[in-house]
């Protein structure tokens, strides 16, 4: 199971049966760099394990490889807005069987 912590800026994934969650996003306080999430909302995971969340505060959603220390900004990047290359509050995510990501805004 993942859990995406807003208060605490990181995604847990928890194993049936254990006692301990394992940061798979974030978790390196409140922020924009690479390492952090800002108050994260929505959580897919695909079938490599690849974590992906919605960062809200950010306007982006960011994807972290399995075992990466570090996400990347793959829908947006640039701040929260309504341009055309901004989200403004993200809010959901969902992964079709081809793949593809589907984003609410």
């Amino acid at each position: 199971m993942y859990v995406s912590e807003r208060g605490n800026d990181r995604v847990m994934k928890w194993v049936e049966g254990s006692k301990q969650g394992i940061v798979v996003a974030g978790g390196q306080g409140y922020g924009n760099v690479l390492t952090q999430l800002s108050c994260p909302g929505g959580v897919v995971v695909d079938q490599l394990g690849t974590v992906y969340v919605v960062d809200d505060e950010n306007g982006r959603i960011m994807g972290w490889p399995k075992g990466a220390t570090q996400g990347s900004a793959i829908v947006c990047g640039n701040g929260r807005g309504g341009q055309s290359n901004q989200l403004n509050r993200p809010i959901g995510l969902s992964i079709d069987r081809h793949g593809n990501l589907y984003v609410v805004d």
